[in-house]
């Protein structure tokens, strides 16, 4: 997915920059990037892979280097980022949290006009690069980031830094969240509420969905309201979220813990003790030992100071290796017990499949899953959220191949909870993983759980519904 932060202060502004950069470090993992603005020595930039290393030690020996009172710092799942733009709208540099999937439709457009494209990676457009020339396409920056919401075919939030201060775009559904934070003297923009508290920042609103607005370090200006539709993603509440960080004002352990509650609280299973799988599965199965009256264990540890993330590696074999490693059974509290083990979501599957054999042999009498999000059918067109490059690698659609000789018919049916296709598929999927037994929440109980109304939340991946035309927001 991506991360991104700025800040704009009345003070030096590096050591927030790159603290408030670095809480977003769990939504990306190839590439980061910090940029300042100073006055007399213009701007700064630096970017490093992470693959092999993280932002903070990637980072730390160049501070010295940055200088001036705004800049921003960014965590990406995808391009080389952040990106320098001399042009007729002044000197900027501009982040984005994006997946735009007519990149190659739109960079030929731009190709025939007899623009050009200087920012490859991997013989790949960089789509930050595209961002900014349809920016600069524009009179002004409000009508180059429009320009931007009517021409991509997905989702896009930006950050972008001027001479005169911050600008942030979100995207024109809101699917990607953007927060301010305020303090005395300065402001901050971020994905992460997380960011805000230990550099004593408040969170001030969250930017509206198509909202623009500039910071400087005395004030805000607002420079296009937000619109009315909103599609923030689910996923931000199951999965990305950080446990403290709130979108929409609504935190995501506290969703968490509902969810957990709600499955807890119907659920038949007969079962000794609840494990979640860390880390996104603990706060679920907290409110799961709440609503089922049984006890939480750590049956399954996370050895934190090696292994804090599982897809970091480009091959796919290396991220399950990884996975498993960094998960360690504790015997002593799996012997004899039957274990519910609660985790966020099943995506091929690969992963749960090797930790519950360990967990058998590691003395559980019975292994029950449930995951804090319903099956997932489709592959999420707005957000990468996994590294899939086809619908067939969801365990699910594979098992309809099987099923129905082909992977996309009957969707809807597969898709809805309690239908003879969803309980042949779950009960499917269990028995591929080789699990005791396997339950899902429903997409009703997410969403009262989350607690928007369900047209202000996406959820494509389990239902295919989504709404993507500008006259939504007429």
């Amino acid at each position: 997915m991506g991360g991104f932060f700025g800040t704009i202060t009345k003070q030096d502004c590096v050591n927030d920059l790159f603290y408030g950069t670095d809480y977003n470090s769990h939504l990306g993992t190839k590439r980061a990037g910090m940029v300042t603005f100073d006055e007399e020595s213009g701007f700064h930039r630096s970017i490093h892979s992470l693959e092999r290393q993280y932002f903070r030690s990637r980072f730390e020996d160049e501070l010295d280097q940055f200088k001036g009172h705004q800049g921003l710092g960014v965590v990406s799942d995808t391009d080389p980022q952040p990106i320098i733009i001399n042009s007729h709208l002044g000197r900027y540099a501009v982040v984005t949290v994006a997946k735009i999937n007519n990149l190659r439709q739109i960079a030929d457009e731009l190709l025939e006009q007899r623009m050009h494209l200087s920012e490859m990676s991997a013989n790949n457009i960089n789509q930050t690069e595209l961002v900014a020339l349809l920016i600069n396409m524009g009179n002004t920056f409000v009508e180059g980031i429009n320009l931007v919401y009517r021409k991509i075919e997905g989702s896009c939030s930006m950050l972008i830094l001027t001479e005169d201060g911050i600008i942030a775009a979100r995207d024109f559904l809101g699917r990607t969240p953007i927060v301010i934070g305020q303090k005395e003297g300065a402001y901050a923009v971020s994905s992460e509420t997380t960011s805000f508290p230990n550099l004593d920042y408040k969170v001030l609103r969250d930017v509206g969905p198509g909202e623009i607005v500039r910071l400087r370090a005395d004030g805000l200006e607002v420079m296009q309201k937000p619109l009315s539709r909103c599609q923030i993603c689910s996923f931000l509440w199951v999965y990305y979220g950080f446990p403290s960080s709130d979108y929409e004002g609504i935190n995501t352990e506290f969703v968490r813990e509902k969810n957990g509650r709600l499955l807890g609280e119907k659920d038949d299973v007969e079962a000794d003790i609840v494990c979640g799988i860390p880390d996104s599965g603990v706060g679920m199965a907290l409110g799961y030992s709440e609503g089922k009256k049984i006890a939480y264990k750590r049956a399954v540890v996370k050895y934190t100071p090696t292994w804090p993330r599982s897809f970091t590696p480009g091959n796919q074999n290396r991220r399950d290796l990884v996975a498993k490693m960094k998960l360690i059974p504790n015997p002593a509290v799996l012997k004899d017990q039957r274990v519910v083990f609660c985790d966020d979501s099943i995506v091929r599957g690969t992963q749960l499949r090797d930790n519950v054999r360990t967990f058998f042999d590691n003395g559980a009498k019975e292994v029950h899953v449930r995951i804090s999000c319903p099956p997932l059918i489709y592959g999420c067109p707005f957000i990468g959220f996994t590294t899939s490059k086809s619908d067939l690698e969801l365990i699910s659609r594979r098992i309809i191949q099987d099923f129905e000789g082909r992977d996309d018919i009957k969707l809807e049916q597969y898709g809805k909870t309690g239908t003879p296709e969803y309980e042949r598929m779950v009960q499917e999927i269990a028995r591929r993983l080789e699990l005791s037994s396997l339950k899902f929440a429903t997409i009703e109980d997410l969403i009262e759980s989350i607690g928007l109304p369900k047209e202000r939340v996406c959820t494509h991946c389990f239902d295919g519904t989504s709404y993507c035309h500008e006259k939504d927001n007429e």
